[in-house]
């Protein structure tokens, strides 16, 4: 009768440890998918500041060399309207001298394009959205399996038993109220 009863001993002993272990398996996972969904986070903000930062380049070349450009091409027209050629033919050699430096830029690199980087960066941005989306179902999903195994019986009298190290409360990765409002009065602006 005691080898029986020292069998079930036993036996609930190690159902007991592997429940435990079971259930900090699934908290490591919860929090493995949570460190995925920063690695996301922090990608998308490094690509964003990638993008602003060539927008901005760029933007700013292309002010300076407009500004240059127009301010060149008023002083030519006012020369020209005033019959003051010496002055028009400098201003349009300098325009000329502007453009020129744009092609040899371009001739030097011939993948130069900030469109293309432009591109490539909102190419990235959506590959990021999309991986952190992925990143937040599977913590929703690692959630929901831990959530479903701590309430099950007879795991939830071992997490009521171990509290500080088996029962968290991790909310769910979601849509606020308000962006699930502006995603359904969403509308393509052409």
């Amino acid at each position: 009768m005691s080898l029986i009863v020292l069998l079930i001993i036993v036996a609930l002993v190690g159902f007991i440890i592997l429940t435990y272990n079971r259930l900090i398996g699934q908290i490591e996972a919860v929090r493995n998918n949570q460190k995925q969904i920063d690695i996301q986070l922090d990608r998308r903000f490094k690509v964003f500041e990638s993008l602003i930062n060539v927008v901005k380049k760029y933007m700013d070349y292309e002010k300076t060399t407009l500004k240059d450009v127009v301010a060149l091409r008023n002083q030519a027209q006012q020369a020209q309207a005033s019959g003051d050629e010496k002055t028009r033919i400098a201003a349009e050699n300098q325009i000329s001298t502007i453009a020129s430096h744009l092609n040899v830029v371009f001739e030097q690199y011939p993948d130069l394009k900030a469109n293309q980087n432009v591109l490539q960066l909102q190419e990235e941005i959506v590959s990021t959205e999309n991986k952190l989306a992925y990143s937040k179902q599977s913590f929703n999903d690692s959630v929901e399996i831990y959530n479903a195994s701590k309430k099950s019986f007879p795991a939830n009298v071992i997490v009521g038993a171990f509290p500080g190290k088996l029962d968290f409360e991790f909310p769910y990765w979601q849509l606020s109220e308000q962006k699930v409002a502006e995603q359904e009065s969403y509308t393509v602006q052409l």
